[in-house]
């Protein structure tokens, strides 16, 4: 692989620093905005955290905790797995303190953004979390939007799950949001945290290509994903991202970036977009929603 894979492909364990298990900020990813921690906390364990100049999710990838900010307690029931159901989440405040803590034990990502807006602290309910699925055929996949732009405020914060099953491809055709272009692309930088479901076991892989547009600093990525890995994306076209038959594949995108508009606007790769027009009428695949949203979550105490 070359230097860029190097660059922009951290396995896991190679992002880790202190109590947390991924710790990308601007600094270390040589860009703006987006960041992302992915805390593990023991049965009865607690962290404490500032937010900064940047806003935050917590969101459980499996167990519950309690998240306390801003004189407000907030119970997250969570979920067992990132495969098992949509999870309930709290929204944290730029300039602000918080406390997570677990009874039971747990990982939560943390997502976040570098912003100007302080908004007020949130619980954002499982309930409320929109279920789409893209695509047709072996190009389906589920995604779980639930700070996207135009379903959860936050200032620049775009964030979602994207359930791949077993032999699928997703972010597929590819695509790229590295230039400002109103109306029809959004400049985004993203982070792609991926989670892998074992099989007979066996550890679960797939792959992630990224290649360059001609814009900012054009990584070219070739690489073989696992559990707990990362991939930055800073600018290029992006995907697909392939699952191994028999095992699916979850990634959390962590978005932001400098817009007036907190928006997702995508430009397909010109020799790729001609395979959405093959979709129309073609069945999604029935394996497809793996699962919807709860009908209720834990709510604010």
């Amino acid at each position: 692989m070359t230097s860029y894979s190097q660059e922009f492909h951290l396995p896991a364990g190679s992002a880790a620093d202190g109590p947390y298990t991924v710790d990308i900020d601007p600094k270390r990813a040589g860009w703006g905005y987006s960041s992302l921690r992915v805390l593990e906390l023991p049965p009865g364990g607690s962290h404490s955290l500032a937010t900064g100049d940047s806003e935050w999710i917590v969101l459980p990838l499996s167990g519950g905790c309690t998240v306390v900010t801003e004189g407000r307690d907030f119970e997250l029931h969570g979920r067992d797995s990132v495969f098992g159901s949509v999870t309930d989440f709290a929204y944290l405040p730029r300039d602000a303190h918080a406390r997570i803590a677990s009874g039971a034990g747990g990982r939560f990502a943390l997502t976040g953004a570098r912003c100007e807006r302080r908004l007020p602290a949130r619980y954002g309910p499982a309930s409320d979390v929109p279920v789409e699925l893209r695509g047709t055929g072996n190009c389906s996949r589920q995604v779980n939007n639930f700070a996207a732009a135009g379903v959860f405020e936050c200032d620049r914060l775009i964030a979602v799950e994207v359930l791949t099953p077993g032999g699928n491809w997703s972010s597929y055709p590819p695509h790229k949001h590295d230039e400002c272009r109103p109306g029809e692309e959004s400049r985004l930088e993203e982070i792609y945290y991926f989670e892998i479901a074992a099989a007979h076991g066996t550890e679960g892989v797939g792959y992630q290509r990224v290649t360059p547009s001609g814009h900012g600093r054009g990584p070219d990525v070739l690489a073989e994903v696992r559990d707990g890995d990362t991939v930055l994306i800073p600018d290029g076209w992006h995907g697909p991202s392939i699952a191994a038959p028999g095992h699916h594949m979850y990634y959390l995108n962590v978005m932001a970036g400098p817009g007036a508009e907190r928006e997702w606007l995508i430009c397909d790769h010109p020799d790729h977009a001609w395979i959405r027009g093959s979709w129309e009428g073609r069945p999604v695949d029935s394996r497809l929603p793996l699962y919807t949203a709860a009908s209720e979550g834990a709510q604010e105490r």
